[in-house]
C-alpha cells in the first residue's frame, strides 16, 4: 500500500478540506487535492507550503486494482488541472515514495510532466519521498 492509513473520521475531515475531490465510478478511483490555504497538519503539505506561495497539493490518488489500466488516474488528474487552472493556480504538487519505491507512480508523474523539486525522510524514518511539481498555464 502506498498511502498512509486514515480512519473514517480522518478521511471525512480530509475530504472536507479539499480544494478538489473527485471519484470515478462507484469505487474505481478517487483523487483528493488541497490548496495552500488548507488547515492540514501533514509533513509533506508543510514542506510544500514552506516553499511555494500558491499551489494545489495532491494528497490522495487511489485506483482500485481491478480498475487499473483504464486511464482513470489520468482522467482525474486532467480534471484537477482544469479546476486548478480555472481557480488561477499555476502549480500542482505531490510526493511519491522513493523508499519504499513506487516505480509505477514515478512513471505516471513523469509522463504528465512532473519534475522533482526536493526530497525528505518522513518523521520516524519509515518512508522517504520525492517532492514533485508541475506547472500549468493560465
Amino acid at each position: 500500500m502506498e498511502l498512509s492509513f486514515l480512519t473514517g473520521a480522518a478521511f471525512a475531515r480530509l475530504a472536507g478540506l479539499a480544494f478538489h475531490a473527485r471519484q470515478a465510478g462507484e469505487a474505481d478511483a478517487f483523487l483528493i487535492a488541497l490548496d495552500q490555504d488548507a488547515d492540514y497538519d501533514n509533513p509533506n503539505f508543510r514542506w510544500m507550503r514552506s516553499r511555494f506561495e500558491r499551489f494545489v497539493y495532491i494528497d490522495r490518488v487511489v485506483v482500485a486494482p481491478e480498475a487499473r489500466g483504464r486511464g482513470l488516474a489520468g482522467a482525474l488528474y486532467a480534471d484537477l488541472f482544469t479546476a486548478a487552472q480555472a481557480a488561477g493556480h499555476t502549480r500542482i504538487v505531490c510526493e511519491v515514495n522513493s523508499d519504499p519505491p513506487n516505480p509505477a507512480s514515478d512513471a505516471f508523474h513523469a509522463r504528465l510532466g512532473f519534475a522533482e523539486v526536493g526530497a525528505a525522510t518522513l518523521p520516524g524514518g519509515a518512508k522517504t519521498v520525492r517532492y514533485l511539481s508541475r506547472t500549468i498555464a493560465l
